[in-house]
């Protein structure tokens, strides 16, 4: 796995899109604002594309995804990072599932943070960080989510979290990436199977502020072109080539 220097600066890659970001409004199918504090929750179908945008400067925002047809698939961040041979996601990149398929891919991404090790925020992380109150925090709007699915607590697994990054020190330390605010930036995940998706926009658990502030996010499904023969991710690797197999091969019957 790759080490992490806590400057941004030092390992930023140029992430600026060499083509147009703007989405045909012919082709969204739903489009909505996620307050701070806030989560959302939806079932992308096979083929159409989830962009979240960080509309003023993200704290951070967790999430979890599943397979819609048989919710006992899901999101898997070992099997994400070691199978791509790094921790640290990037457009041409993929969401591996816990039976080696794809879930969804990394087709455009503006933001270059994200992260598969800090987890997500609780009440008690809540209650050490922020001052006396009742702030929202990811675990529990996971549950909500997870309840109107039919699923618990037990299905609540190690998630992503967009918008932000965490250092990892030569001693395991994880620190937290200052600096990847950056308002308009955003993720295009699209999905590889029929994907069940919950996003909460809540701070990230390490974020090194004291007040509870998160920031409204946008999130735009919208019906994408079928991928070519050249896509990034389908091609990325040969580790890639085989999971697109596995999850096509769901779909050929």
């Amino acid at each position: 796995m790759q080490l992490i220097p806590h400057s941004l600066e030092n390992f930023m890659v140029h992430t600026a899109s060499t083509h147009s970001n703007a989405i045909d409004p012919s082709l969204v199918l739903i489009e909505d604002i996620v307050p701070g504090g806030a989560y959302w929750q939806i079932i992308i179908k096979r083929g159409n594309t989830l962009r979240i945008t960080d509309l003023e400067g993200s704290k951070g925002v967790s999430m979890l995804c599943y397979n819609a047809d048989n919710p006992i698939e899901r999101f898997n961040v070992a099997d994400t990072a070691k199978i791509q041979f790094n921790a640290f996601l990037k457009k041409g990149m993929v969401l591996y599932s816990d039976m080696g398929r794809i879930l969804l891919s990394i087709t455009e991404d503006t933001s270059g943070c994200h992260d598969l090790l800090g987890g997500c925020s609780s009440a008690a992380s809540n209650a050490v960080k922020y001052s006396a109150g009742d702030w929202h925090n990811s675990r529990d709007h996971f549950l909500k989510a997870l309840t109107r699915w039919g699923l618990g607590k037990k299905d609540i697994m190690p998630n992503l979290n967009l918008f932000t990054r965490v250092a990892v020190e030569r001693d395991g330390k994880m620190v937290f990436v200052e600096g990847c605010e950056k308002p308009g930036s955003f993720t295009d995940l699209r999905a590889e199977m029929n994907v069940m998706v919950i996003l909460s926009n809540c701070p990230h658990v390490l974020h090194s502020s004291k007040v509870y502030d998160p920031k409204p996010i946008q999130v735009t499904v919208w019906q994408s072109p079928p991928p070519g023969s050249d896509d990034l991710c389908r091609n990325a690797n040969p580790e890639a080539i085989r999971g697109f197999i596995n999850t096509d091969a769901l779909f050929a019957q």
